[in-house]
């Protein structure tokens, strides 16, 4: 057994520093970040052999990011990634320098865009913006196209540190245009930390088929798919939550008390309205 006093080697400082950061609940990252850099007492790591972390935790949160030199939000994504610090913005066309702890964007520049998704991609992202601009009131959407593949990306998030919970929607949606196959992940997330600590964190998988013979045509049934789809988990996450008060939080808590026996109540008030008495 290592001893206490021996020195954690610099390589598992770091492991367990990107480990903290991964986990940190959705708009929490700076919390968690500061944290972590007075445990590990060491900048240089932390920037240098957790930079992974940064940019991993940035893309799987879906990170919204205003476009410099336009009036649009797009998101970090491993789908928009070009290097470590470079992503690519699929409605405006360029790339960006992105810095992952001032979660700012710069430095615009033209960016590859692949011309042979580009007919679905832009239909359906004009279609997308539409339905997030109607479901979300500061939802942000990114939508990729890649070979015979396009990819709807949608994020949208309520931070109330002041009431001490965060809260962020995720989903991701992949469609294959020559056979029509629609594959989509939700993902909800929300911490609440007042005089406890709690998290949901839950996911569901969707596939469907659809018919995707024009970009319209697609455009009209993947909007039609993805609203029915998000629709249907959010209301089962909100019908669940109604019930658990009844079935899991009360399955959490001791039905009987250490002794095995049932508190009388109506004994223990007259127990104390007795003292109380005599105290008089």
């Amino acid at each position: 057994m290592a001893s206490y006093d021996e020195e954690i080697p610099d390589s598992e400082k770091v492991k367990l520093a990107s480990g903290f950061i991964l986990n940190a609940p959705p708009g929490e990252f700076n919390e968690v970040f500061n944290d972590v850099r007075v445990l590990l007492n060491n900048d240089t790591l932390l920037k240098e052999g957790a930079s992974k972390a940064f940019s991993k935790y940035n893309q799987d949160q879906f990170t919204p990011v205003k476009v410099p030199g336009g009036s649009h939000k797009t998101l970090i994504t491993k789908h928009g990634e070009v290097d470590a610090t470079t992503y690519f913005d699929p409605r405006s066309a360029q790339n960006f320098a992105f810095d992952h702890l001032r979660k700012e964007a710069s430095d615009p520049a033209p960016g590859n865009v692949d011309q042979g998704a580009e007919s679905y991609r832009s239909v359906i992202d004009k279609a997308i913006q539409g339905y997030v601009e109607d479901h979300y009131p500061s939802g942000v959407s990114a939508v990729y196209g890649s070979g015979g593949t396009v990819t709807v990306c949608i994020e949208d998030h309520k931070f109330n540190p002041n009431n001490f919970w965060n809260g962020r929607w995720r989903s991701e949606w992949t469609l294959t245009t020559g056979s029509g196959d629609l594959k989509g992940v939700l993902k909800a997330q929300v911490h609440f930390y007042e005089d406890g600590n709690v998290q949901l964190i839950s996911q569901k998988e969707v596939k469907e088929s659809i018919s995707a013979g024009s970009p319209e045509q697609a455009a009209k049934n993947v909007v039609s798919v993805i609203e029915k789809a998000e629709n249907e988990y959010q209301t089962a996450i909100s019908e669940n939550y109604s019930t658990m008060s009844d079935t899991t939080f009360k399955a959490l808590r001791r039905q009987l008390p250490i002794t095995r026996a049932k508190l009388d109540w109506n004994k223990i008030l007259h127990f104390k309205v007795g003292a109380e008495m005599s105290k008089k």
